[in-house]
């Protein structure tokens, strides 16, 4: 019995006290502390929290899932790009040019001027470009070179203008109200590849005052590529007589 005493208090199921005394009795009252051995369960893992299942896309999330996944070719026509308005340098400011120019400026061109007579100042309150020399003015190289000088000195203003410095395919116009004199000239001074058109505008700043609305506007494609960027700027220049309120424009045959 000692033996096994001691053996359990070797194992701790007894206090030291009891396996230090002598006696091999139980001391009275005494309660012996037995171990309580418990049986072993694997712990269980906590369960995982199960996420929640994804939601459901809304319409418009699924259009534009959908768009994404459209592929993208190559050969898809681009979207049409918005023309960067004319350059209009006209020669000769006087009363006539500057009317002109005020219907240019209306259909959103930009307009260049060159005159003998300092005319800075009205071109400044107008938004208008101003230079004092026909050189100068070529060498910003406009898209039209609208010749508005009187008839008597279309000529000499005409040889003068340095058209190596203009691009190669500008148009040349001019407004004189007769015909067969400017197509001449200009068919015998400008150098090949640039473009001619011969204008009448058969109104004028008094009869033109109020618009150009049903006014007539006569031209002749003088000389005029038949596509490419000249036939362009032809359509585009011709366009701002037919559009400033509806313009009456007549194409000579």
């Amino acid at each position: 019995m000692a033996s096994s005493l001691r053996h359990f208090a070797g194992l701790g199921c007894f206090s030291a006290a009891a396996s230090s005394s002598a006696s091999t009795s139980f001391l009275p009252g005494y309660a012996p502390d037995f171990c309580v051995f418990v049986a072993l369960r694997p712990i269980k893992p906590p369960a995982t929290a199960v996420a929640n299942p994804p939601a459901s896309p809304s319409p418009l999330e699924e259009e534009h899932r959908q768009q994404a996944a459209v592929p993208w070719h190559s050969d898809d026509p681009p979207a049409p790009s918005v023309p960067a308005p004319l350059r209009v340098g006209i020669v000769g400011f006087g009363n006539f040019g500057q009317f002109i120019a005020g219907g240019v400026q209306r259909q959103g061109h930009t307009v260049l001027a060159a005159s003998r007579t300092d005319y800075s100042a009205y071109c400044a309150q107008h938004g208008i470009r101003f230079f004092r020399s026909v050189d100068a003015l070529c060498e910003e190289q406009p898209d039209v070179l609208l010749i508005c000088s009187s008839i008597l000195s279309t000529e000499s203003v005409v040889r003068a203008i340095p058209f190596h410095k203009l691009r190669p395919d500008t148009i040349v116009a001019d407004v004189l109200s007769v015909k067969e004199f400017p197509r001449n000239l200009l068919l015998e001074v400008l150098p090949p590849g640039f473009g001619i058109i011969c204008t009448h505008p058969m109104f004028g700043p008094e009869s033109g005052k109020h618009g150009w609305g049903k006014l007539p506007f006569v031209f002749d494609k003088v000389r005029v590529a038949d596509d490419g960027d000249q036939a362009a700027t032809c359509d585009r220049f011709l366009s701002i007589f037919e559009q400033e309120d509806g313009g009456d424009v007549v194409c000579r045959a």
